[in-house]
């Protein structure tokens, strides 16, 4: 298996995911009033369940809100680990590289 990251990828991520937390309180309205013209048409635990929704609709939006800001939150610091991992690997590399003696693996005559 073979993991590929690009740079960009963790803060492309981040940028969709603060997008979706609008469209999702949107969608949620949307889907509260499209079932207006149900309401009165079922009786029971059917009716119960819609009007505890509807009750609770913004509550609902709110926590998935905050669970999608979380998200976004460690969307955030993988990118700020990656970067800064990214970065360590290639100071080290160039202190590893100013150690080394190239002239030592030369194979040939002098």
């Amino acid at each position: 298996m073979k993991f590929d990251m690009g740079s960009t990828t963790l803060s492309q991520l981040g940028k969709s995911t603060v997008g979706s937390t609008d469209d999702l309180g949107t969608l949620i309205k949307w889907l509260i009033q499209a079932a207006e013209p149900l309401e009165g048409k079922f009786n029971g635990a059917g009716k119960a369940a819609f009007d505890r929704f509807k009750a609770h609709a913004d509550g609902i939006t709110s926590d998935l809100n905050s669970s999608l800001g979380a998200i976004l939150g460690g969307q955030s610091g993988m990118d700020t680990a990656f970067g800064s991992g990214d970065l360590e690997m290639q100071d080290n590399s160039h202190h590893t590289m100013g150690a080394a003696n190239f002239d030592a693996a030369r194979f040939g005559a002098r």
